[in-house]
């Protein structure tokens, strides 16, 4: 009677599951799943949406280089104003001027160091030879990293975290003698490599090529 009784519990362990029920719960999982996924699709679709017409019109406006540039100065006129009518965030401005030097430094270097190796013409017979400049960080680069840091400290000055108490004469005294001395550098630099980083007012020929 043990014996059977034993034999029996051991049916009853072994016995198969019903496979219905396992689809049933596999459907279950991939309808959670596919809300889940219908949630966050459209904040998705959303960002992905902007990005591309951010960027394509930022495309669009490559050419346009005068007025890409006349609103990079209107939006530093309008930082300024900000600045000169709260009479605040100074610390803000000297970072954004440091941050605009580097930049501009950066699209005055060429993109081959010369002190590196034979990158630009070192005598007369290669410097007739056209060779077309290339920077560091080309123009537009340079326009867009310009006009998304003066946002940036635009921005900034909406918050009162980063209006730190400073002396700005001292600050205005300390990045006019950091300018010239880094543009003292520049021009020895351009000087002695002898190259001009500014394409206008250049020999252009229609007939070349």
């Amino acid at each position: 009677g043990e014996k059977e009784e034993e034999t029996g519990g051991t049916e009853r362990r072994e016995a198969p599951t019903d496979p219905r029920g396992k689809t049933q719960a596999k459907q279950a999982k991939m309808m959670e799943g596919s809300d889940t996924d219908g949630g966050e699709a459209p904040s998705q679709i959303n960002s992905e949406n902007i990005r591309r017409a951010v960027q394509y019109w930022l495309d669009k406006s490559t050419i346009h280089v005068i007025p890409r540039w006349g609103v990079f100065a209107t939006l530093l006129a309008i930082f300024f104003l900000r600045i000169y009518v709260i009479q605040g965030y100074f610390i803000v401005a000297y970072g954004l001027g440091i941050f605009l030097l580097n930049n501009f430094i950066a699209f005055l270097s060429p993109l081959d160091d010369p002190n590196d190796g034979p990158g630009l013409p070192s005598s007369a017979k290669e410097g007739k030879e056209y060779r077309p400049f290339a920077r560091r960080l080309p123009e537009f680069k340079f326009w867009l990293a310009c006009a998304r840091g003066t946002c940036t400290a635009t921005v900034m000055t909406f918050f009162s975290v980063f209006d730190v108490p400073v002396f700005w004469p001292i600050l205005l005294m300390y990045f006019g003698v950091l300018f010239f001395m880094t543009m003292k550098r520049q021009i020895l630099h351009m000087y002695k490599h002898k190259y001009v980083p500014i394409s206008f007012g250049k020999a252009k020929y229609k007939d070349a090529g």
